[in-house]
């Protein structure tokens, strides 16, 4: 794949500056809060969280590698992201015909167990023979990372997604149907072929998470 590295030089410039906005804030709000995040918000049982995680199975897998296309891989991915996800899904935020179902009937608790157990899985990444850190598309960097792991705690792993996960995604954020500070933004101004190219990407990164026993 070509031409992922910078996809249209100055047309993406606004996003750029909001993203830099953001993560200075992100990194103000953690210096200032994050004892007392910590102190607000007990971690999660990852050993209760496995026994959760057999309602994710399914979809998910137990070790958090993706058994459908549709659904993506969450092993290893920040228990953050994977709390404000499923509480999203649970309140209405943000909808899918079989996450919403699910979500509804967890308590605070196995929310914040099923995220530290899948959170609590390795991951190995790979980019592709003849690919370097270089080539990965800078409007993603920040956020996911050259290789598709996530730099942010709110910001999900995108290594191994199929392009069609990651396709509907971007397509999403673009038409408002999901929405997000930075992510709206971002894929507002993105063509079809730049989301695929980005999707691509991230799709053609080795993942590996080792099975559960």
């Amino acid at each position: 794949m070509t031409g992922s590295r910078d996809l249209a030089p100055g047309r993406f410039a606004p996003a750029r500056r909001l993203l830099g906005t953001w993560l200075l804030a992100l990194v103000a709000l953690g210096a200032a809060g994050s004892g007392l995040a910590q102190a607000d918000e007990p971690a999660g049982d990852p050993a209760e969280g496995r026994k959760v995680a057999g309602t994710c199975r399914t979809c998910h897998g137990l070790e958090g590698y993706a058994k459908i296309p549709i659904a993506p891989h969450i092993g290893g991915e920040p228990a953050a992201y994977i709390e404000h996800q499923l509480d999203a899904f649970r309140a209405g935020t943000r909808t899918h015909e079989m996450m919403s179902v699910v979500a509804a009937g967890l308590s605070d608790k196995q929310i914040a167990d099923v995220a530290a157990w899948y959170a609590s899985q390795s991951t190995q990444v790979a980019l592709p023979a003849g690919k370097s850190e270089d080539d990965a598309p800078e409007l993603c960097v920040a956020c996911h990372g050259a290789e598709g792991l996530s730099q942010l705690p709110d910001a999900p792993n995108l290594a191994g997604e199929t392009v069609m996960y990651i396709d509907t995604q971007l397509k999403a954020f673009r038409s408002g149907k999901r929405t997000h500070e930075i992510m709206t933004e971002i894929a507002a101004d993105l063509k079809d072929e730049e989301i695929r190219t980005l999707a691509e990407w991230y799709a053609n990164v080795k993942l590996t998470i080792p099975p559960v026993r």
